[in-house]
Formats: structure tokens, sequence, C-alpha cells
């Protein structure tokens, strides 16, 4: 990663800060994620005087609506970051870490949606429910978490400010948008060959997604979890700034469109009661607590993809730690899980 230099930063803060609307720039923008991202800048009013669509020349001419204007996508290069303030970033690690210091060195401010940058030092990783504030220790580039640990930690800070947490295992259930386009294509193709018994096709996943769980997300690691998994394990220390704080991660992709779901068990430093975690749950922004099981009521991801809030249920004491705390997390993840998330941090760095 290249030294950004601050340079960039107090020119934003003093143009930026006299500005009612902005120059706003999607990389990557013809992708699940990166749609997403136009379609919340929209939804939430985000102030945009100019909205730049960018991707790579396969997809340049790509027509995309905004507002009812409809925008043509440009091809990311040297010289298109000049007019733009931020730059919402969901092109994938290689690009983003080519491309990212080229924009934040011609003006730009970068929030970025892959994993090149969150585990380096000085790039902040932020939940704006959680860490706002560390928005504004920037470099020039600004870090989204990885999906899965986004809904995880907007969870789990309200109890770990109350009564602290000693140990996370966390199991998860990605929806395949998690992968992108062509999964969710692959799911759909897959179910309709499956239907009308022919056989089944795989090219996204090494085995077939419909009907199926998949154990494996991202590539294995040395020690044997996925990279998927250790990014849980690393990027939550790092959100929550406890480095010792103990999380074991498995990670399952499971055939479901939209909406992550996670079974997290967590270890507190001191009692809680179910009631007292769902009144400080109640209480914490972002989070949504859908906790009534005679009526049948849980998180569902159907529910989540009408819905920005994480969304928490089965709440239950552990049964084999007197300190446990068993929940049952979903949030959608092309939103809260990435989208929506980049599009707050905007929110709060124009503030």
């Amino acid at each position: 990663m290249n030294n950004y230099g601050k340079m960039n930063i107090v020119i934003f803060e003093l143009e930026g800060s006299n500005l009612s609307s902005y120059n706003i720039a999607v990389v990557g923008a013809t992708g699940a994620v990166g749609r997403e991202m136009v379609k919340v800048l929209e939804q939430r009013n985000f102030p945009v005087n100019k909205l730049k669509l960018l991707a790579t020349e396969r997809s340049a001419g790509t027509r995309i609506n905004f507002k009812g204007e409809t925008i043509e996508v440009q091809v990311t290069r040297e010289g298109v970051f000049k007019d733009v303030d931020i730059a919402l970033f969901s092109a994938g690690s290689g690009p983003s870490k080519k491309i990212a210091p080229l924009a934040v060195k011609e003006g730009a401010v970068v929030i970025d949606n892959s994993n090149a940058f969150r585990m380096d030092k000085r790039v902040p990783l932020v939940v704006p429910e959680i860490n706002p504030e560390k928005i504004f220790e920037h470099e020039g580039i600004i870090a989204n978490p990885n999906c899965s640990t986004i809904q995880m930690v907007v969870a789990l800070k309200p109890i770990y400010d109350t009564v602290g947490i000693e140990r996370i295992i966390v199991s998860t259930y990605q929806a395949v948008s998690g992968t992108g386009k062509k999964a969710i294509e692959e799911l759909k193709k897959q179910v309709k060959e499956y239907i009308k018994g022919k056989d089944i096709e795989s090219s996204v996943y090494p085995y077939q997604i419909a009907f199926n769980v998949l154990p494996h997300i991202d590539i294995f690691k040395e020690n044997g979890y996925t990279q998927e998994e250790m990014k849980m394990v690393n990027e939550t220390r790092k959100i929550l700034n406890d480095p010792d704080l103990k999380v074991s991660a498995t990670a399952a992709r499971v055939p479901v469109f939209y909406g992550h779901s996670e079974s997290v068990n967590v270890q507190t430093k001191e009692k809680i009661t179910v009631d007292e975690a769902k009144r400080i749950l109640n209480k914490a922004s972002g989070i949504k607590v859908v906790d009534e099981p005679g009526r049948l009521l849980y998180p569902l991801p159907l529910m989540s993809e009408d819905d920005d809030n994480v969304l928490v249920g089965r709440i239950r004491e552990d049964l084999s730690h007197e300190l446990g705390l068993n929940m049952w997390i979903v949030a959608n993840n092309l939103r809260k899980g990435a989208a929506l998330n980049a599009v707050q941090i905007a929110e709060e760095l124009i503030k």
C-alpha cells in the first residue's frame, strides 16, 4: 500500500465543508454490490452533485438509472477521479490495490468494500454504529468490513460495551449474492435443472449449490480455516479494538439468494440475562429484535430483503456455560453488509 499523504484529506475537508452536494464515483458499478450502492445513494437521498459510474472496459457503455436519469458506465482509468470527492469501491481486492491509491492521489476519499486494505494499520475499518470516530483517522482510504463481520459486530457491540465478551463462536449461513451476480444466476439455473431432472452444472462453486450446503467460502489457509473465516476473526478484533478477543468462525454457503444468517455463541465477562440482553439490543441503533418463539417469530433471510436493520432473535442462555448466550443474527449482505455500510460511512464523512 502506498503512502497516500495527508494533503488530499486537508483539501477535501476545506472544500467539502462548504459544499451542499458532492461528486461521487462508484467503482464496480455493474456488479451486485455496485448496483446496490447506486440504489442506496438514491434511497437515502445522499447529496450527490454528479454521479460517475465506473467499471472495466467489458462493462463500459452499460446504462444504470439514478434519480430518473440514465447514466452510462465509464472505464476506470487514470484521470477519472480528478473531480470526485468520494469514491465507493466494489471492484475486488486486486483492482482496489491498483486503483484506490490512484483515486486518492487525484483527490478522492476512497471507501473500499474489498479485503485489500482492511487489516492495514493506517486504514480505518469502520461500522458507523460502532466506531464512527475512526473515519477521521483516514489517510485517503476507509475500509468497509466483510459482510458477515458487519452484522455480527453490530449485534454484539451493545453487549460487549455492557458486560464485556471473552469469546465468540460463530457459524455463518451465507447467501449466494455474497459471491456476486454469476452466483445468483447459477443458483437459479441449477434449481431449474434440478426440477427438470437435467444434469446440474457448476462453474461458480466447486459443487452444486442448489439444495446443498458448502462449508467453504474463499480459499483455505494453512491453519485449515478459510480466508472468510479468518476475516471474521481479525476484523472483529480490529473493529472492537480488542486484539486478544477469542473468535472462532465457520463459514458456509447456502442456497439462499439474499441475506446472511449467523448462529452466534458468546461467553461474556459478566453475567447477563436474556431479558437484559433484549433490552440492550432494543435500544441500540441499527438493530431490530425479532424474538417471539411462541408466535414463531425469528429472523429470516427473506425479512432482510426489505429491512436494513440487523435482525436478532433466538436469544437464549447457553445451557453449557453460566456466562454463555446464544443468538441468531440475520442481515441483508448486499446492503448493511456492503453498500449501505459504505454509504453510511460517506454520510458520516460529510457531516
